[in-house]
């Protein structure tokens, strides 16, 4: 009640005057005694005292109003900052794969990814020609899904110009039981399904060499064919599918030499398999999978990303606890 009584008198001092100065308060002892109190006295010098202050500091806004003008203006700073260390929009990294166990894989990779810039977008194939297209085409930054041999065929029948940057793991064949429960159990003139395409229809070859159920001319090696098959005991009728095709075709063959990638889509497990790639065998050594790329591209900067993060601890433990030894990171 005082203090309002000192800031309405300074305020009619100050509309009156437009100046005043301590003197000439001191000695208005009216207003003093308007209080009803004596000169001399301990609340004469409080009062005193207390018009001195508010001439000096003038009439301050209430306690509330400070605290809350100080609040607003660092929740204002507050703000400011939020926004300048919110992060850049991530820039999008479209890359074309199978679905199993590639598009797995790059999924285990989008954390890392968005840590140096990149937003994933995977787009899933189920053939091995389409995300080759897509890329040359310019619909995707990469690709993942083939190995180098693959990669090379490809381009020699297509005229295509696409890069293999990076090898990042490798999917043992295997041979999967059909009609026959084993290897031995296949009869003459029993049905073997291969792949149709040249670089894995040598693979399977190669693999039925090495357990014995045929053999191939000796330089035949990573370009074997039918035509390169120089013994063949039990008259086997090699049949060439579609790679995709070859699970759901399993029942109409003795035996199928199945992709990695699409037996474990099929919920085949290695394990299973009647045989499989060697980790050592020429074919383990030539065909692991690689990141593909428009040629004149391997060094850009989404490219550098990509290999980065397919080849981080965090991808290789990913595989390794996932897939039992189906697919083996080679880094």
């Amino acid at each position: 009640m005082f203090r309002k009584y000192l800031c309405a008198y300074q305020e009619r001092a100050i509309r009156g005057s437009g100046k005043t100065d301590l003197k000439r308060l001191k000695n208005r002892r009216i207003h003093i005694r308007a209080l009803g109190l004596k000169r001399g006295t301990l609340e004469t010098a409080v009062i005193a005292a207390a018009l001195a202050a508010s001439l000096l500091t003038g009439c301050s806004k209430p306690a509330e109003e400070t605290t809350a003008a100080a609040e607003k203006q660092e929740s204002k700073a507050d703000a400011g900052q939020e926004k300048k260390e919110s992060p850049e929009k991530l820039e999008e990294l479209t890359v074309g794969a199978s679905p199993a166990p590639h598009a797995e894989i790059l999924e285990a990779a989008r954390e890392v990814l968005a840590s140096k810039g990149y937003d994933l977008k995977i787009v899933e194939y189920t053939d091995y020609v389409l995300p080759n297209n897509a890329l040359d085409s310019g619909d995707l930054d990469a690709n993942y899904f083939q190995h180098q041999p693959y990669l090379d065929s490809f381009n020699a029948q297509n005229g295509t110009e696409l890069s293999g940057v990076a090898v990042i793991h490798y999917e043992p064949l295997g041979i999967y039981a059909g009609k026959s429960a084993s290897l031995d159990a296949i009869p003459e003139k029993g049905t073997v399904l291969v792949p149709n395409d040249l670089t894995n229809e040598a693979r399977a070859l190669l693999l039925l060499e090495a357990q014995g159920l045929i053999t191939l001319k000796e330089d035949a090696g990573l370009e074997a064919t039918k035509n390169d098959i120089v013994e063949n005991p039990k008259n086997l009728d090699i049949v060439e599918i579609e790679a995709a095709q070859l699970p759901r075709s399993l029942q109409d063959g003795d035996v199928a030499v199945i992709n990695g990638n699409y037996a474990i889509e099929a919920g085949l497990k290695v394990s299973d398999a009647l045989a499989t790639e060697d980790a050592e065998s020429l074919a383990a050594q030539t065909y692991g999978n690689v990141i593909a790329v428009r040629a004149g591209e391997e060094e850009s900067p989404k490219t550098k990303a990509l290999i980065e993060a397919l080849t981080s601890d965090e991808v290789k433990s990913f595989m390794e606890s996932t897939y039992e030894g189906a697919v083996v990171p080679v880094f």
